[in-house]
């Protein structure tokens, strides 16, 4: 096998010369292939190399939306029973879970939806939840989930059974796939920046590896984050896991990610796991792995047996890409938080390894960076792409120190905010993009196709060795 051949800087084979007939759709698919925003100009700095400016002003400084009395009350909406905070998630086959925020406890958990403007053919009726956290008490939290839906098509829907009505977009049933990416998001002028570039790409899903609104314990940020995310959570689905600033946990008083499991409901119950901390779902030939760091994941821990559970259960002929999320990077050649995944890649990196994992994205680490395939430590062909993306925006800033030389597995690292695209062509075939953050341009500054390991070789030559691990007691 060619070293490295499953992530390199080249596309796929040039195929035959189409006919003519085939030309305008070619043309059509390149396009809606391309990737949103420009790329870097022609001998302008990237990488190592950048150095990000000033950041230009807007009227005042970046800063966190931190206006509020940190216990005080959201900011209520123009009626109480409006419906606040609206956002979407998968939520088993053809299922979709609406989620939303109202100030008045007796409106109804019940979703009405339709693919027609303001007729509503369907609706569904579904469960709510509330919280105090000291001070401060949430308003009433409702999850429904509606369905079955059809594929790659818009539904209208209307949260309360009054109120506005919000539209969304399910995935497709078939490649190609695009995925927009970005962690440690938080809520500052740079996220916003981040979500309007997100806002310009055609994608079908948001993948988002921790961090979300770092509140940090002042709990009317997890109101304000809601309210900021919402004109795009409520119309493709996103699906997160925690990280450090979820956690929330106050020794004798609060356990931790109570906030975060109140409002940030994944498919956990439908993927066999009993927490909300890791879970997986299936979506247009991809089985995604949504990891905990911050729950216990050594080989006696409950994490750790679903997980066997749930690789023993992928079809990857039904599911040809493999894609973990977790917060904590695992190869990481920056200063900031070295060597914090190191035990838990022990204990699930074979594992991982032997289930042919293709790619593995992180957060925590406030800059970007992306390896080659890479295991133990070392080049592997069968390997694990490692994409490290802790760049959203938020209000700490970025992690601008980098260990050198160079690890020779690390292939692009640049210390900025932006997010990312993946775009899942084929069953064999998926083009990465990462996009800095420039302001009111998002710039393209990381370019690589990366072949799966479904077509490789790699799976065959150590099923045995899959096999083996699954059994182990």
């Amino acid at each position: 096998m060619e070293p490295l051949a499953s992530a390199r800087r080249r596309p796929p084979a040039a195929a035959p010369a189409p006919s003519r007939f085939l030309l305008p759709v070619l043309f059509f698919f390149t396009l809606a292939l391309s990737s949103c925003g420009a790329a870097a100009a022609s001998g302008a700095p990237v990488g190592e190399d950048y150095v990000r400016p000033p950041a230009r002003t807007r009227g005042g400084q970046r800063k966190a939306l931190l206006g509020l009395f940190p216990w005080s009350k959201k900011k209520a909406s123009s009626s109480a029973s409006d419906p606040q905070q609206v956002h979407i998630s998968l939520s088993g086959e053809k299922h979709m879970r609406i989620t939303w925020v109202t100030d008045d406890n007796s409106v109804p958990s019940v979703v009405d939806y339709g693919t027609k403007t303001s007729t509503y053919t369907s609706s569904s009726h579904g469960e709510s939840t509330s919280y105090s956290y000291l001070m401060y008490s949430s308003g009433k939290i409702h999850h429904v989930v509606i369905g079955p839906l059809e594929d790659y098509k818009i539904y209208y829907y209307r949260c309360g059974g009054q109120g506005p009505e919000f539209q969304l977009k399910t995935p497709p049933s078939q490649f190609p796939l695009s995925l927009a990416v970005v962690g440690d998001l938080g809520q500052t002028s740079w996220t916003t920046s981040t979500l309007d570039h997100i806002k310009e790409c055609e994608y079908d899903m948001l993948l988002l590896p921790g961090d979300l609104s770092y509140a940090d314990f002042m709990q009317h940020l997890w109101d304000s984050f809601g309210t900021l995310v919402e004109p795009l959570a409520s119309t493709r689905p996103w699906m997160v896991t925690q990280g450090n600033h979820e956690k929330e946990r106050i020794p004798f008083f609060k356990s931790g990610f109570q906030s975060y499991n109140a409002r940030w409901k994944m498919p956990y119950e439908e993927s066999g796991s009993t927490s909300n901390l890791y879970y997986s779902f299936e979506v247009t030939g991809v089985h995604v792995i949504m990891l905990g760091s911050y729950t216990d994941y050594d080989e006696s821990s409950d994490q750790y047996a679903w997980l066997k559970a749930d690789l023993a259960n992928i079809d990857r002929k039904r599911t040809p890409w493999l894609i973990v999320l977790m917060h904590v990077p695992w190869y990481n050649s920056n200063w900031a938080h070295q060597g914090e995944g190191d035990s838990m890649m022990s204990a699930m990196e074979p594992l991982l390894y032997a289930a042919h994992v293709d790619i593995m994205i992180a957060g925590h680490v406030h800059a970007y960076e992306r390896s080659e395939r890479v295991y133990k430590g070392g080049l592997d062909p069968c390997g694990a792409v490692h994409i490290t993306i802790g760049d959203g925006g938020n209000r700490e800033g970025l992690a601008h120190r980098y260990h050198n030389p160079k690890p020779f597995w690390s292939v692009f690292r640049e210390a900025s905010f932006g997010h990312g695209e993946l775009k899942i062509v084929n069953s064999t075939h998926a083009h990465w993009t990462w996009h800095r953050n420039d302001d009111e341009e998002p710039v393209r500054t990381d370019d690589v196709w990366i072949n799966s390991l479904s077509g490789s070789g790699c799976i065959q030559d150590s099923s045995r060795e899959l096999r083996k691990i699954l059994m182990s007691p």
